[in-house]
């Protein structure tokens, strides 16, 4: 992952093959193998990749070109990955948890008495 990816919003397919070294029509068929690449698509239908979909472009392509995993194998790994990361642990005690619980219901409440 050495390759500098500019500080943009949005990356055409051209400009995300120079910059991961990929051909344009390898991306293509990546989108439509890996669910963690999905471009944004603009009403030409354009392809617009996000710095997110270029990093993981990236993850893909030193698995399969220089770790040598098959596309199945690369698509475990990421999956496996994915479900790592989805959780968000914080650290509370049961009773911060139910204060926190107590406090979010509170101003629910006064949000509902408010409409």
């Amino acid at each position: 992952m050495a390759a500098h990816i500019p500080d943009k919003l949005y990356f055409k397919i051209g400009e995300v093959s120079k910059i991961t070294g990929v051909e344009p029509y390898i991306l293509r068929y990546w989108e439509s193998e890996f669910k963690v690449v999905k471009p944004y698509r603009t009403k030409s239908n354009q392809r617009l990749y996000r710095k997110k979909d270029v990093e993981s472009i990236l993850k893909i392509k030193a698995m399969l070109y220089d770790q040598k995993f098959t596309i199945a194998g690369a698509k475990k790994i990421l999956k496996k990955n994915s479900h790592q990361e989805k959780q968000l642990s914080l650290n509370f005690s049961e009773q911060k948890y139910i204060e926190i619980l107590k406090e979010i219901k509170d101003e629910l409440k006064s949000i509902y008495k408010l409409l």
